[in-house]
């Protein structure tokens, strides 16, 4: 039988890592053709560094263990700078989840700052635009689908169902990319580290950037492909927040990747 001072370790152990061991994909780097203009060039194409990307969205229950390691991040205790009163509202309480968030469920309700935080806290960070893009450019057997017109209409169906439900399904129920990543488009909407630089806005969202799309009328201008609906829809609900913002948005960590390292 184990001591109280054995199981205290081994129960604090567990709870410090129960939010760091999220599943990393290695996204191999190449070269790719954003469906933003890039610096007001449609053609050019962007050089990607290989990277590595969690293979789902961090769920509930990771960022529950998240706020109890760290509890500054409380929706009770968080500063309001750095989350608005939304944040994570469908939560029992500060520290339980309750039957409106399930464990396995994606967290949604949090901050730009609150989901950097997270990703801080397992040495990564959140993924630039242009990795998530393309990351999500691939399909099951592609590393770059977007040409198919069927995929491109089913993703648009998922993401705009997902956009107008209360509710957040778990991100297993279909099958992984190329890279082994799941929940790419039927999910949420997803935090990226440059969001703010995609657009500008009269009231500046967030420091940093000169911004490539001015909404409403300038996002279809920027766009190298106008008729990637469900990429405008992604750009379009981005536009609307603050990085204190918490709405139906989730989002997934990136680790840097050096010379010749995989993992």
């Amino acid at each position: 039988m184990r001591s109280p001072r054995l199981l205290a370790v081994t129960l604090l152990l567990a709870a410090s890592c129960a939010y760091a061991d999220g599943q990393y994909a290695f996204v191999p780097g190449g070269s790719f053709h954003s469906a933003i203009a890039q610096e007001g060039n449609a053609t050019e194409a962007v050089a990607v560094a290989s990277f590595q990307m969690r293979t789902k969205l961090v769920t509930n229950a990771e960022f529950l263990a998240f706020v109890k390691q760290d509890p500054s991040w409380r929706r009770d205790r968080v500063a309001p700078l750095f989350a608005s009163s939304g944040y994570l509202s469908h939560w029992a309480e500060s520290s339980r989840l309750g039957d409106n968030a399930p464990a396995d469920q994606p967290v949604t309700k949090v901050s730009w700052f609150a989901a950097r935080a997270f990703c801080a806290s397992e040495h990564a960070r959140l993924p630039d635009w242009i990795e998530w893009e393309y990351a999500a450019a691939a399909d099951a057997h592609h590393r770059d689908a977007r040409a198919d017109v069927i995929r491109k209409a089913r993703i648009l169906a998922a993401l705009t169902a997902s956009f107008s439900s209360a509710q957040t399904k778990a991100d297993d129920s279909s099958a992984p990319n190329t890279y082994g990543l799941y929940g790419m488009h039927s999910l949420v909407g997803e935090w990226v580290n440059d969001y703010a630089a995609l657009f500008v806005n009269a009231d500046t969202r967030a420091p940093g950037g000169t911004g490539q799309l001015q909404l409403c009328g300038g996002a279809a201008l920027a766009f190298v492909d106008r008729t990637d609906y469900a990429l405008l829809m992604r750009v379009a609900a981005l536009a609307a927040l603050a990085p204190a913002d918490s709405a139906n948005v989730g989002f997934r960590c990136v680790k840097d990747v050096g010379d010749g390292e995989k993992t």
